[in-house]
């Protein structure tokens, strides 16, 4: 917009254009008094998405101004239903004095809040951690930076393998995504809310460099591990500047970068995540998830901790025998030691130190801190005779900071309000000159009647009095007779009829204190609750550090106890080939289901590396399958398993291929859902992977299905992969006699009184049928239909047998031929039916009749066949 045209609005309403021009794709909270205002389209966008009141006040430009409003001290509420909806907030405050400026008060733009950058208690799900994301591609290699402002965790990673794109963005989950604005993604991703494309050259490798040193206060990158990196550092560079643009702070609590790499990791696929329900059910709900019933830590900076071990469980088995020895330790002491109460003392520390840092904790986040300081020592007595070398390095590492703890806990009152705005946070005792402006708003009636009756003692005046107006201040009054008595210091302030108005130095003095004390208050208290938090930052490193080793000594004994509760066993991990669990059950079905679960076991060795399932629908394959990864998962963060006894060899990867749907959105059926995961298992598993198969090839014809599975299996038996290969085509059963590595087993189910009972057991060898119609019964199908299906089921099953007789027959009397071609057609290699091409082939005038006749009764059999 010209100068021209910003002449024709309003003062104030130029001054918001300017600031609306810097974030023309934000939504302007423009601060005016008690309301955040929001002008023109931000005005619409908002009322529509807030349900809040669209008006029209005045005009400028010679337009009516549509405007809408929020309360300031309800712009929480609004501010996480706008950040929801993928959103980004800039919020413009009032930084000048009303009563002293001339034209619009001076304002400016104080924060951005956007999905990715939230640090607000009130915006924030306590227990899920709320990451900003950065990706970007350099040549064949990709980078990823992941910050979670609100516990200034910030972490880099970097992969070779283009098909981890989709599956570390999955992992990561973040709430907002920065990204190159040529980049592709994967599908999905490109209409992701959160997504922000930047310019090319905020990806600039070199100048992320010089940021991060910077920001670290170091040399180079080499202490951190990353110096090697490059797109990840690009990266990590371009969120690292979009953070600080939008906090207008330099983000001290950002101290150090961690790198991951994917070779420590048990890496999960998209797919796999999402079908054994880690933390996110099939229905997108948190219910009979893993999570849910592993989570019983006491503070929210643990649960989300252990929802980062579950999301990325490692393969480095020292790290793992420490977590073991820690949890085994306190699983032994858990009726000596009381961790929870102490812990619950604690509250989200991590999360409180960040809002310190960035100057926006609250008074309550710094009585919580004091509550943790002093909980601290307690917990350390605690921790002191433990053995386990990582608890012993946790104990260490809690400084309980005592000096810091007393200065707080003589600082805050015991229970502050929520904001400094109106004071009452500091407490009496804590600041002399703080208690003295107090005491003058307080106690400013009994001063004057002191300083009343000391000056009619000490002048004889009877009619002496001292009072207060609003216009004049404080005086001393005495009447016209006796007023040529008054003392020489006293100074004439007022002449009135019947009396004159003094005024003293001690009275001047007390008057200039007594009228600004209340203002003067609020203002020392602000100043010194600032001082407070500047005390803090001083102490924020040795803080986050007890916070970090606070959140993994949650963790560890909440693992303790959900092993002690649940009754499940520390497993053994070794570096031989194979997996072995006697009585495993499934973590989440066990307590859920109101019948005893029944337990099954598991042994997969050199010689058996696949087993083939067979057994009925509803017999349970899917729950043992799951079970199975489950055991494995939670191995691997360190935790106990549900089983009686475990022995888990090196594991690099969990593949499931379990269930699928339409995908709609990107024009993809069933079976091409069905048969892309299954690329994906193929391509990347190895001889170490689990791999789990749940009815490959049913979403089409039968002998595609049939031909699939058959592939599949053969593969996955060739590569050596710890294969659950799950299956209603009994087919399938016959690998077992051709591939020593394949092994059948089977779900068990019988009938009584045309009743189906599941076992739930799993047993050696294939199943003797499937159960169809039994369950289809069960499922409320009208007896009707199921008669009528079991009818049909006869004729086929005797015109089945028939054909094979008829093709036997036929087969013996040819003589020996090339291998037959398949009769089924295939669409791609566009073949014709065998008895079309015998048909075309066949010279009709060199047939005698009964040839002819033969042929025919020939043909026919091919074609039921």
């Amino acid at each position: 917009m010209s100068e021209e045209e910003y002449s024709n609005h309003t003062p104030m309403m130029r001054q918001y254009l300017k600031i609306k021009r810097e974030y023309p794709t934000t939504l302007v909270f423009y601060r005016m008094g008690d309301f955040y205002e929001l002008f023109f389209d931000d005005a619409k966008q908002a009322a529509r998405l807030l349900d809040i009141t669209l008006t029209q006040r005045g005009q400028s430009g010679g337009q009516p101004i549509p405007m809408a409003g929020i309360p300031y001290h309800a712009a929480e509420g609004y501010l996480a239903r706008l950040v929801r909806a993928g959103l980004s907030v800039a919020i413009c405050e009032q930084l000048g004095d009303p009563a002293t400026s001339k034209g619009p008060v001076e304002r400016q733009v104080v924060r951005i809040v956007t999905p990715g950058t939230l640090t607000d208690e009130a915006l924030l799900d306590e227990r899920r951690d709320n990451l900003l994301v950065a990706f970007y591609q350099q040549d064949t290699e990709y980078g990823f930076a992941s910050l979670d402002l609100a516990s200034g965790r910030f972490v880099v990673s970097e992969t070779r393998d283009a098909s981890q794109l989709e599956t570390t963005l999955a992992r990561l989950s973040p709430s907002e995504l920065l990204v190159d604005e040529m980049a592709s993604l994967p599908k999905g991703w490109s209409e992701f809310s959160g997504l922000r494309r930047l310019s090319p050259w905020q990806f600039d490798e070199e100048t992320a460099r010089r940021k991060l040193v910077e920001q670290f206060a170091v040399q180079d990158l080499r202490g951190f591990g990353c110096e090697h990196l490059h797109p990840a550092l690009a990266a990590a560079g371009a969120l690292l500047e979009y953070a600080k643009e939008t906090q207008k702070s330099a983000l001290p609590h950002l101290r150090s970068l961690v790198l991951e790499d994917e070779e420590d990791t048990l890496l999960m696929d998209a797919a796999s995540r999402r079908n054994l329900e880690l933390d996110t059910n099939l229905s997108g709900g948190s219910e009979h998830t893993l999570f849910q019933v592993l989570d019983a830590t006491a503070t929210p900076m643990g649960s989300r901790l252990l929802r980062r071990w579950l999301h990325r469980p490692l393969r480095d088995q020292a790290r793992l025998k420490e977590r073991q020895e820690a949890i085994q330790e306190l699983m032994n002491l858990a009726c000596d030691l009381e961790l929870g109460e102490p812990l619950k003392a604690i509250g989200d520390l991590e999360r409180i130190l960040s809002r310190v840092a960035l100057r926006s904790a609250r008074p309550r986040d710094l009585s919580r801190l004091r509550d943790a300081l002093l909980a601290l020592p307690d917990l350390k007595s605690q921790l002191a005779d433990l053995q386990a070398p990582l608890l012993v390095e946790l104990n260490a590492q809690l400084e309980p900071l005592p000096e810091l703890a007393e200065q707080l806990n003589k600082a805050l009152i015991e229970n502050p309000p929520v904001i400094i705005r109106d004071g009452g946070v500091i407490a009496t005792g804590y600041d002399e000159e703080l208690d003295e402006l107090r005491a003058l708003r307080e106690n400013a009636g009994g001063f004057l009647l002191d300083l009343e009756n000391r000056e009619k003692e000490r002048t004889g005046l009877s009619t002496l009095k001292v009072g207060y107006n609003r216009v004049h201040g404080y005086y001393i009054e005495i009447s016209r007779a006796q007023s040529d008595q008054a003392p020489v210091e006293y100074q004439r302030r007022q002449t009135l009829k019947n009396a004159e108005r003094f005024i003293t130095p001690e009275l001047k003095v007390f008057e200039d204190k007594a009228l600004s004390s209340q203002s003067r208050a609020l203002a020392r208290e602000k100043q010194l609750y600032e001082e407070l938090l500047d005390v803090l930052n001083e102490q924020l490193g040795s803080l986050q550090m007890t916070a970090a080793a606070l959140a993994q000594l949650d963790v560890l004994q909440n693992l303790a106890e959900r092993a002690t509760s649940l009754n499940w066993c520390l497993p053994q991990l070794t570096e031989e080939e194979g997996l072995s669990i006697k009585e495993g059950r499934h973590p989440v079905v066990e307590q859920v289901v109101t019948d005893p679960f029944v337990a099954n076991d598991l042994e997969f060795d050199p010689g058996s590396r696949m087993l083939v399932i067979t057994g009925p629908n509803m017999g349970g394959k899917s729950t043992y399958m799951r079970q199975i990864a489950l055991i494995t998962l939670l191995a691997y963060i360190g935790s106990a398993v549900p089983a009686r006894e475990a022995r888990l060899g090196p594991v690099d990867r969990i593949f499931t291929r379990i269930g699928a749907s339409d995908d709609l959105a990107s024009g993809r059926s069933t079976f091409m859902v069905e048969m892309t995961e299954t690329a994906n298992i193929l391509h990347n598993a190895t001889r170490q992977s689990l791999v789990l198969m749940d009815e490959v090839g049913r979403g089409t014809s039968t002998f595609d299905g049939l031909s699939l599975a058959w592939a599949c299996a053969e593969q996955l038996a060739d590569l050596g992969a710890w294969t659950l290969f799950a299956t209603h085509y009994f087919e399938l059963t016959t690998l077992a006699d051709e591939l020593e590595t394949v092994v059948n087993v089977h779900l068990s189910a019988s009938e009584y009184a045309e009743q189906l009972i599941f076992m739930h057991k799993v047993e050696p060898g294939p199943a003797s049928q499937s159960y169809g119609l039994q369950v289809a019964r069960l499922a409320g199908v009208p007896e009707p239909v199921i008669q009528r299906a079991r009818e049909r089921l006869t004729q086929l099953e005797k015109q089945e047998v028939q054909d094979r007789q008829a093709s036997a027959a036929y087969q013996q009397a040819q003589p020996l031929k090339e291998e037959p071609q398949p009769w089924q057609p295939d669409m791609f290699a566009g073949q014709p039916h065998p008895v079309v091409e015998e048909l075309s082939q066949l010279v009709p005038d060199d047939l005698t009749p009964r040839q002819a006749l033969e042929l025919l009764y020939q043909l026919q059999i091919k074609a039921k066949s």
